[in-house]
């Protein structure tokens, strides 16, 4: 099999990051999004980004993470209820046009989102996929890695610049880039269909959890446990 031009799931990707009042998906707040769409060599095709008045106060230390004050959400951001409605039509649209979507740590803002659909009571968005997670793909092919993988780290990793990190733009184009850098660095999954990546994906999330799991009961917490589901939680 002729693997050059395999790639074709990694040619043109939808880019998806939030940024939010905290880490609870049950609880946290949508403050800033992006969802755009990038080309072959990662050039930035499409792009929209949101500010979200989130309707609750911003803790400090969110705000020392994205940058995004109360004070700048209530002054610039659009309602919640309006905010999330036109995040989900975007994805949708993404979806609707054949673009897998790449989301770092997917399961993270796509339940997010899911649950701020709830809460505003919008259709979420419908069984997102193909969904394409840098973050649960890196981990499983190169399982043995030390180091952190946060964003930052894996985009260095892979030789992608993020100069503007927990910025939902400079994220989720980071993000975009990272999987077409992995789909370059192993080309087994670049021969892979999105669909069958995404099926992958949702098995290796799952093991990855059952083993973080089974380290933290080792490591003093016996009753620790964490969720695999992927993408939505």
């Amino acid at each position: 099999m002729d693997l050059s031009n395999a790639a074709s799931w990694a040619d043109t990707l939808a880019v998806f990051d939030l940024e939010t009042t905290g880490i609870d998906i049950d609880t946290c707040r949508i403050v800033t999004a992006h969802v755009g769409v990038i080309g072959v060599d990662g050039q930035v095709l499409e792009q929209r980004e949101w500010i979200v008045d989130p309707g609750v106060e911003i803790p400090t230390a969110a705000t020392l993470i994205h940058g995004v004050s109360t004070e700048r959400a209530r002054l610039e951001g659009l309602p919640a209820v309006q905010g999330v409605v036109e995040i989900i039509e975007a994805l949708t649209d993404a979806a609707n046009r054949g673009l897998p979507i790449v989301a770092y740590n997917a399961a993270y803002d796509l339940s997010v989102l899911d649950r701020e659909a709830q809460r505003y009571g919008h259709e979420p968005l419908r069984s997102p996929a193909p969904v394409i997670d840098p973050l649960v793909i890196d981990k499983a092919v190169d399982r043995y890695r030390r180091g952190k993988r946060t964003l930052t780290a894996t985009a260095a990793h892979y030789g992608v610049p993020l100069d503007d990190a927990h910025n939902a733009g400079a994220d989720a184009i980071a993000a975009g880039r990272v999987a077409q850098a992995i789909a370059r660095a192993y080309p087994h999954l670049a021969a892979t269909a999105a669909a069958e990546l995404h099926s992958r994906q949702v098995d290796w999330c799952r093991e990855q959890a059952e083993s973080y799991q089974e380290w933290r009961r080792r490591n003093g917490e016996p009753e620790f446990t964490t969720s695999g589901r992927w993408p939505v939680r």
